[in-house]
């Protein structure tokens, strides 16, 4: 299998032993804007794993209008880290194509106090009540000789192609499309004036470069909102692109209308970028690369089999496992640590943290948070008892065991999974379970034994003597005191497919769990309505924008219904009464569903306070909150074991 994946191919001259691509994602810069030595790990980890090509994340050419948002390369002492960087992808048979960017415009992050510059006079994206200020003819100038610079500078640093920064409502995008571009000069009306900013930055950069080194474009065709980008004005800038002599094009879908689009959630279907993709590449003839959820191997190599792309691009799925390329060579797909699509990433870059992945808790801290060596010596041994099977738990038993040390779990159902198995099981979002699937396999790959249908108590911990104890025990479902919520049930069962909705669903609570809950409902059932306290469902989720677009999506796909501020104040046999603004409405419900939250299953750490150790409790167990928080203080409650 995979045999196209693994053909070596030519763009310019620039060799590669594959066609797996690792997509630009933005990393955390020093003070400076150069990439920080974590930086430099991180990357080496997917040149390590097996990617033909690395594209890093957005360089800025010049921090002269708009605050850096991540890396820099602007000056000469900006190439040192660079080329450590470069050097050691290299070492692993890697080439790296460096991404420039002149700029975010409207989409600047930083700073909520200062108008951005963009193209036109149109809103700020984040802080809206900040009109853009359009860029004098003189500053696109400026802007596009420091492209070219920039270009320069990334060749002096070894890079092996570069790829300009030109999709996704960032600023050259922002030129490129009537959504957000009113100029009357010749940068706005027509499509080739509106493209006049591009097609400069392209010139400055061959200026700028060898013969045949390969200049590429990230540009997106369609936007996929109102008023956008349609494939049609798409199609035919690709062919300007490739008249302008580009070697490759890169192919993206959407803006931060609609970001979901773009970058990828728990809720898009596989493959979900791929009818534009392959409207660009039935346009052009040079080499088209493509992305959108391509994480399983056999759908990516089908996508090179039948033209829709020359290149698969990975961005997350290389950051839950920068060991993808060789996993899939090696035929080890079952050890694919995968991608859930929860943007907890994409949620900490925009934090102002590093990258973090749920799933992976060495991503961008290769090195230094790295397990030891597993244990040569009997007398390094230790014995760890994981009491619960969810994500903390399995997360917990696969490092212990990977440290070599004798590992038994202990879960009280019939099945590891815990609180995954209700996240996952709705039908859009079997991500989830691909995640039970992947650890489930490594628990018992690595030796571990799992002990079922164990109810665990204080004594009989405290009794097998463990050196280490994880108490990874989850939460559950708490009901509201409403009067009739006993003729309620909470959401897991409904989840789960073993209880059916009747016509009239009711949820209350339009957190994550409920606005899940109502969508998957909504597939089963005439008529769903959340009821919610707050002002607007989804304001408790914790989770990223794109997320967030797109379950609000969903929900209004499916008809949910949605009373927010409104207080449930009954539930009766065939109805939900709440109040709402002083007035009281009944709801019909021959159905209704509980998501009102979660509380911890804690009580075994009082218990055992004197009886043990060395204890750790992880995930929900400390507190409901996420599938990252679970296995990072799984993996790490092992990590830091003496």
């Amino acid at each position: 299998m995979a045999n196209r994946l693994f053909e070596k191919t030519q763009i310019g001259s620039m060799r590669l032993k594959n066609r797996i691509v690792m997509g630009p994602m933005g990393t955390t810069g020093e003070a400076d804007g150069a990439y920080t030595m974590d930086g430099v790990y991180y990357f080496e980890e997917r040149a390590k794993g097996g990617c033909g090509l690395i594209i890093t994340g957005a360089n800025v050419v010049s921090t002269k209008y708009e605050p850096r948002p991540c890396t820099e390369l602007s000056n000469f002492h900006h190439v040192e880290r660079l080329n450590m960087l470069i050097d050691r992808c290299h070492h692993w048979g890697a080439k790296v194509c460096v991404q420039l960017s002149p700029g975010l415009g409207r989409q600047q992050f930083t700073d909520p106090f200062t108008p951005p510059y963009s193209a036109g006079a149109c809103p700020s994206f984040w802080f809206p009540s900040l009109i853009c200020k359009p860029f004098a003819k003189e500053d696109i100038a400026y802007l596009v000789e420091r492209v070219g610079y920039s270009a320069s500078l990334a060749v002096a640093a070894g890079a092996d192609a570069l790829e300009l920064h030109a999709y996704g409502g960032y600023l050259l995008d922002q030129f490129q499309s009537t959504m957000w571009n009113d100029r009357t000069d010749e940068y706005g009306g027509s499509l080739e004036n509106r493209m006049r900013f591009t097609l400069e930055c392209i010139e400055a950069i061959k200026r700028n470069v060898p013969a045949g080194f390969p200049v590429q474009v990230k540009f997106t065709p369609y936007h996929g909102v109102p008023g956008g980008r349609e494939l049609d004005e798409g199609v035919e800038m690709a062919k300007i692109l490739e008249g302008a002599g580009v070697d490759a094009l890169h192919v993206d879908v959407g803006c931060y209308e609609a970001w979901y689009k773009a970058i990828s959630t728990v809720y898009a279907p596989e493959g979900h970028q791929l009818r534009v993709v392959r409207a660009i590449k039935d346009a052009v003839k040079v080499p088209v690369f493509g992305q959108g959820k391509l994480f399983d191997p056999a759908r990516a190599e089908a996508a090179v089999e039948d033209g829709t792309l020359d290149y698969v691009v990975l961005a997350h799925q290389t950051l839950a496992d920068p060991e993808w390329a060789n996993k899939v060579r090696e035929g080890r797909v079952d050890d694919i640590r995968p991608c859930i699509g929860c943007n907890e990433c994409l949620l900490a870059g925009f934090s102002g943290k590093h990258y973090y992945c749920a799933v992976n808790p060495q991503c961008y801290a290769e090195r230094d948070y790295a397990l030891p060596a597993p244990v040569e010596d009997l007398d390094d041994m230790r014995s760890v008892l994981v009491v619960g099977g969810g994500p903390g738990g399995m997360e917990a038993a696969i490092a212990a065991a990977e440290r070599g040390y004798d590992v038994e779990l202990w879960e009280k159902s019939s099945r590891l999974g815990g609180n995954l198995w209700a996240a996952g099981s709705p039908t859009f979002k079997h991500d989830v379970l691909r995640l039970i699937d992947y650890m489930r396999t490594q628990v018992n790959k690595l030796g571990v034994r799992v002990v079922y249908n164990k109810d665990a108590s204080a004594a009989e911990i405290a009794a097998y003597g463990a050196d280490k104890v994880v108490l990874a025990c989850g939460s559950h479902s708490v009901v509201p005191p409403i009067p009739g919520i006993e003729r309620a049930e909470v959401s897991d069962g409904y989840l789960l497919g073993t209880r059916e909705p009747g016509k009239d669903v009711v949820v209350i609570g339009g957190g994550l769990v409920g606005c899940e809950t109502a969508a998957f409902m909504a597939e089963k059932a005439e008529r769903v309505t959340i009821v919610e306290m707050l002002d607007d469902v989804l304001l408790t989720a914790g989770h990223c924008l794109n997320n967030d677009q797109a379950l609000k999506a969903m929900l209004e796909e499916r008809g949910v219904n949605k009373a927010c501020g409104a207080k449930v104040t009954q539930v009766t046999d065939d109805a939900v009464v709440y109040e709402k603004d002083g007035q009281t409405v009944s709801v019909p419900a021959d159905t209704v569903i509980v998501a009102a939250g979660y509380r911890s299953n804690n009580e075994l750490e009082d218990q055992l306070d004197g009886l043990v150790d060395d204890l750790s409790v992880v995930g929900d167990a400390v507190a409901p909150r996420k599938i990252l928080t679970a296995v990072h203080e799984g993996y790490h409650a092992i990590r830091v074991m003496e």
